[in-house]
C-alpha cells in the first residue's frame, strides 16, 4: 500500500507524464488550472521556502532542463542559459486558494523534483502509520524518513557518505521520528575544463551552485527536508545554516566547496569541523 501511495503521488506530480497535474499546469499556456488540494498546498510550501531562502528554492526552475544535458556533459552557451533565465521566477507563479487554482504563465514550467519526492516519501509513511505500524525506515533513494526504533532501546542510524570517496560513511546519525535528506554535488556531473559541474543548479544564475559540496537536513518531514537541501546547498554555509537556525525542528549541516563543515547546534558534533584537509 505504501508503495501504490508513492505511484498515485508521481502520477500527480511527475512532469514526465502528459496526464499529471503538473504537466497540465505546465500546458495550460497562462490560463488558471484548478489543481487538487495535495498539490496546490505543496506549490505553496515551494513558494513560501522561495521567500525564505531568497530565490535559491525556485519551484519554476524546469525552464533550465532542456539547457543542461548532464548525460552528454556538455556546457550550455551563456545566451542559451540567459532565455532560460528569463522563464524562471516562482513569484510569477499565482496561487488561488479560493478557487483552488494555480496559474503559471506561458512559456514557464514548474518542476518538482526538490520536493516531490519527501513529500512521496511522507505520504508513504503516513500509510504505514494508518495500518498500525510504529516503527519503520522509507528509503527513498537516499533521502529517508524514520519512525520509533529499530529494535527497543536501540534508535536507527541514518548514513552520511563522504561526497569524494563512494565507499565511506562520514557520520551516522541516530534518528526517530525525523526525515533525513543529504543533496550533494556527486549525484549528477560532468566535469569539463577542470571544472565539475553538478545538477543542483542556482536557479538566479542558471549554473550550478559553487559554494557547498554536500547539505544534510534533520527535520520532521521528509517534504521539507528534501526541499530545505536543496535551498541550503544553493545558498552555500553561511546563509544556509543562518536560514536552518531560524527555521524550529531543524538541523543541517552544509560541506562547503573550501573543506570546512558549517552545521547547526543539534548536528555540530556529529560532523567533523572539516570533510577535507586544508589544502
Amino acid at each position: 500500500a505504501a508503495f501504490a501511495e508513492v505511484a498515485r503521488v508521481e502520477a500527480v506530480m511527475s512532469e514526465w507524464r502528459p496526464s499529471s497535474e503538473v504537466s497540465r499546469l505546465n500546458a495550460a499556456g497562462g490560463a488558471p488550472v484548478t489543481v487538487s488540494a495535495e498539490l496546490f498546498e505543496l506549490l505553496q510550501r515551494a513558494r513560501d521556502l522561495g521567500d525564505r531562502s531568497g530565490g535559491a528554492f525556485d519551484v519554476t526552475w524546469a525552464a533550465l532542463r532542456g539547457v543542461w544535458d548532464f548525460d552528454a556533459g556538455r556546457v550550455p552557451a551563456p545566451d542559451a542559459v540567459a532565455a532560460a533565465q528569463a522563464r524562471i521566477d516562482y513569484r510569477r507563479l499565482t496561487l488561488d486558494p479560493a478557487a483552488r487554482t494555480a496559474t503559471l504563465p506561458a512559456g514557464m514550467a514548474v518542476g518538482l523534483g526538490g520536493i516531490a519526492k519527501g513529500y512521496g516519501i511522507d505520504r508513504a509513511a503516513a500509510v504505514l502509520r494508518a495500518r498500525g505500524f510504529t516503527a519503520f525506515l522509507v528509503d527513498g533513494g537516499g533521502d529517508l524518513y524514520v519512525a520509533g526504533e529499530k529494535a527497543p532501546g536501540q534508535p536507527w542510524t541514518v548514513g552520511v557518505q563522504h561526497p569524494r570517496r563512494r565507499d565511506e560513511l562520514m557520520v551516522a546519525l541516530p534518528v526517530r521520528d525525523a526525515a533525513v535528506v543529504t543533496s550533494g554535488d556527486y549525484e549528477r556531473y560532468f566535469e569539463a575544463g577542470g571544472r565539475r559541474y553538478h545538477h543542483i543548479i542556482d536557479p538566479r544564475t542558471g549554473m550550478p551552485a559553487e559554494r557547498s559540496v554536500a547539505v544534510t537536513v534533520r527535520a520532521a518531514d521528509a517534504t521539507f527536508a528534501d526541499a530545505l537541501a536543496t535551498a541550503l546547498f544553493v545558498m552555500g554555509p553561511e546563509a544556509g545554516i543562518a536560514l536552518a537556525e531560524a527555521l524550529p525542528g531543524v538541523d543541517a549541516a552544509v560541506l562547503a566547496a573550501d573543506g570546512r563543515v558549517v552545521a547547526t547546534p543539534g548536528l555540530r558534533a556529529a560532523f567533523p569541523a572539516r570533510w577535507q584537509e586544508a589544502r
